[in-house]
């Protein structure tokens, strides 16, 4: 089995200290740190979103593979800076202003950077305008918002209204989530895409950053 087979199937079962010391093996071979990152890690975990998107795997497998992830990636960090590999999109996501919920954005964001993208991670009861902000700030293609209460979720057409009056609405797309929303409410207050779970909004993520690059 080739090293980078093992990198995957070793964070597919969320073993961080194997897949550290796989990633530094590989990278003593001479295998580059694009490669690593791109048919190791990224196709391990995207393995993992498929599963957790057809209820293979659960919250607690995701975390885990995620951890294992995020230990490879340290090591790669610097060597792909240093080589030039830029993410592939930046998303800027948190949950909305008077939300205090975390859970559903912090898998969001797991399994976008298992896409290979930069996620600029907001928070909890973001304001309005620190999205837009963030958004200009960080050349961001994507905002993408979360609520997990009826009484929040108001809060993300003030989102697409304000990146409207800041002249960014054709450069950002919007996506919302959470339990409340749906996709008649995502039509309704202008927002471009709303995916029921993690993997699939990362997926729609992924398109959106190809498709603006």
């Amino acid at each position: 089995m080739s090293i980078l087979n093992e990198i995957s199937l070793n964070l597919q079962q969320g073993k961080a200290k194997n897949v550290k010391e796989l990633v530094q093996k590989a990278i003593d071979e001479g295998i580059s740190a694009e490669k690593i990152l791109e048919e190791g890690l990224l196709s391990g975990m995207s393995v993992i979103g498929e599963k957790f998107k057809n209820n293979e795997v659960y919250v607690p497998d995701v975390l885990i593979a995620a951890r294992a992830m995020n230990a490879g990636s340290e090591i790669l960090k610097p060597l792909l800076a240093s080589s030039g590999v830029k993410a592939k999109g930046t998303v800027i996501l948190g949950t909305v202003k008077g939300d205090l919920h975390d859970i559903g954005k912090n898998l969001v964001r797991m399994m976008m950077e298992g896409k290979g993208l930069e996620v600029i991670d907001l928070g909890i009861d973001v304001p309005t305008d620190k999205f837009i902000q963030d958004a200009i700030e960080h050349n961001a293609q994507i905002i993408a918002c979360s609520a997990l209460l009826t009484t929040t979720m108001g809060e993300m057409k003030n989102v697409v209204e304000a990146a409207k009056q800041a002249g960014i609405r054709d450069k950002v797309s919007i996506m919302v989530g959470g339990a409340p929303v749906n996709e008649n409410f995502c039509k309704n207050i202008g927002a471009d895409v709303y995916k029921p779970d993690a993997a699939s909004a990362a997926d729609a993520a992924a398109e959106i950053c190809m498709a603006k690059n």
